[in-house]
C-alpha cells in the first residue's frame, strides 16, 4: 500500500497538479472511514496519519491511562502508558499507535475506491478554483469524446463540455480535432464543477476580434453591438472616439487579413462589419447593406422601424432565410420591418385604369376588353388606329374579324376627329 500511495501521489501531483498535502488529507479521511468498519475503529478518538514522503500509514488512538483497564478500546494500563510517555499520569490522554499488522492490506481492499473519490473531489475543487474567474475567455482544447450530442473537450489538466445548444449547426467535430471555444460559465453543480464551452455564443466572435485587432484590445476601437446566427452570419457594429481611426478599416485589416483570420476560425461564417452611429437612420441603412433603401419610417415610441425597398432589392434587404433583416433588428435593438415599395406599382395601376377608361368611352367596349387592350400595349386611340390592324385586335380580344374591323374603324374615326380639332 505504501508504494501504491506514493505512486498515486506522484501521478496526481505531476499530471493533475493537485497539491500533495491535499491528497494526504483526503487519503487520511478515507482510511479513517474505512477503519471504522474494522476492530481498530472502536478505539477512542482514532486518527490516521500518513507520511507524505514515505507513504507510511499509522493509526493513532487517544487512550486514557488507568490503574486497571476495563474498556480496552478507551483505556491503557498506566505502566504501558509510561513506556510510551515516561511522565504519564493517571487520567492523562496518551497517543497510542494501534496500527494492525494487516492494516495496509485492509486499507487497500476497503479504502481504494473512497480514496479515488476524495481525490476526484479535490481535483474538481481545483478545477472550480482555477476556472471560476475565466468565464468569458477563449480557450483551446482537443475533442476527446462525445456524450450523446455533447462534445467533451480536453483542456489539458481539465475537461470542458460543449453542450449541443452551444454547438454550431454547420460544424462537424471529430475526436482529436483541435478547436477553440468560449467559456460561457463554470458551474459548481451537484456532480462537481463543469466548464461550459461554446462556439455559437456571440461573445466568441467578440473575443476573436479582441485578440486579432489591436485597436480593439487597447480600446481605441469599441465593439458596440453584436448579432449572430452561428454558422451563417454575424453583424458587428464598431465605433471609435478618435476621428483619425477608421473602426471598420481597423477590423478588416490590410487586404482584409484580420477579418479573414476570424472568418477562417468561424469556418467561413459571413461577417459584416458596420460603423456604429447614434443616428438610427444612418445605422440601419449601413446595417442593411448591400440593399438600397427607398424610405424609412421610425416609430420611437414602439422602437419600430418600417423600411421600404424596390422589388429587386427586397431579397437583399431580407437576406437568406430572413437573416439580414433579423440580424439588423438584433444589432440596432429595434423591430425592423422590411417591405416592398408599392408606390411605383400603384402609379402604374392608376395609369392602366385611366387608359382603359378612355378606351371604354371612345370605343364603346366593356371594361374587361379595354383592360386587355391596354395590357397588350394598345394604350390609346393613336396606337390602335395607326399601329394595329383588325386581325391583331381579333386575336387579342378573341372576337370575330367583323367585330375587330368595326372597333378598329371607330378608333380611326375618333383619332382623326381629335387630330382635326387639335
Amino acid at each position: 500500500m505504501t508504494s501504491e500511495l506514493i505512486a498515486l501521489f506522484e501521478y496526481y501531483e505531476k499530471e493533475k497538479g493537485i497539491d500533495r498535502a491535499t491528497m494526504v488529507e483526503a487519503v487520511e479521511a478515507a482510511l479513517l472511514s474505512a477503519s471504522r468498519k474494522s476492530v481498530i475503529g472502536k478505539a477512542r478518538e482514532l486518527q490516521v496519519k500518513i507520511d507524505p514522503k514515505k507513504g507510511d500509514i499509522k493509526a493513532i488512538a487517544k487512550l486514557i491511562a488507568v490503574e486497571e483497564v476495563t474498556h480496552p478500546f478507551d483505556e491503557i494500563d498506566i505502566n504501558l502508558a509510561r513506556r510510551i510517555k515516561a511522565d504519564a499520569e493517571l487520567g492523562e490522554e496518551i497517543d497510542v499507535e494501534v496500527t494492525p499488522k494487516d492494516f495496509g492490506r485492509i486499507a487497500a481492499q476497503t479504502a481504494k475506491q473512497a480514496i479515488m473519490q476524495r481525490l476526484r473531489q479535490a481535483e474538481k475543487a481545483m478545477i472550480y478554483d482555477e476556472f471560476k474567474d475565466r468565464a468569458g475567455e477563449v480557450v483551446s482544447g482537443t475533442v476527446r469524446r462525445f456524450e450523446k450530442s455533447d462534445v467533451m473537450i480536453d483542456l489539458g489538466k481539465f475537461e470542458g463540455v460543449m453542450p449541443s445548444r452551444e454547438r454550431v449547426n454547420t460544424e462537424e467535430y471529430n475526436v482529436g480535432d483541435r478547436i477553440r471555444a468560449y467559456v460561457v460559465a463554470v458551474e459548481n453543480g451537484a456532480r462537481g464543477p463543469e466548464i461550459i464551452l461554446s462556439r455559437s455564443h456571440p461573445n466568441f466572435v467578440r473575443r476573436l476580434f479582441e485578440s486579432e485587432v489591436s485597436e480593439i484590445a487597447d480600446h481605441t476601437v469599441e465593439i458596440r453591438s453584436i448579432a449572430r446566427e452561428s454558422g451563417y452570419r454575424t453583424k458587428i457594429a464598431v465605433h471609435s472616439e478618435d476621428d483619425k481611426v477608421d473602426p471598420v478599416g481597423a477590423c478588416v485589416g490590410l487586404r482584409g487579413a484580420r477579418v479573414k483570420n476570424i472568418v477562417r476560425e468561424l469556418n467561413n461564417e459571413k461577417v459584416d462589419i458596420i460603423r456604429w452611429s447614434d443616428d438610427i437612420r444612418e445605422f440601419v441603412t449601413d446595417a442593411l447593406k448591400p440593399a438600397q433603401i427607398r424610405s424609412i419610417q421610425i416609430n420611437e415610441d414602439d422602437h419600430r422601424i418600417s423600411i421600404t425597398v424596390d422589388e429587386e432589392e427586397l431579397s437583399k434587404a431580407i437576406g437568406r432565410r430572413g437573416q439580414n433583416a433579423r440580424l439588423t433588428s438584433k444589432l440596432v435593438g429595434w423591430d425592423v420591418q422590411v417591405d416592398k415599395d408599392e408606390s411605383a406599382h400603384e402609379a402604374f395601376e392608376a395609369r392602366v385604369s385611366e387608359a382603359a377608361h378612355v378606351l371604354m368611352e371612345h370605343l364603346e367596349i366593356s371594361e374587361d376588353m379595354a383592360n386587355v387592350l391596354v395590357t397588350s400595349g394598345m394604350v390609346n386611340l393613336e396606337t390602335i388606329a395607326t399601329e394595329a390592324d383588325p386581325e391583331e385586335i381579333a386575336d387579342i380580344l378573341e372576337i370575330s374579324q367583323e367585330e375587330a374591323a368595326a372597333l378598329h374603324q371607330r378608333a380611326k374615326d375618333k383619332f382623326e376627329a381629335q387630330a382635326s380639332t387639335a
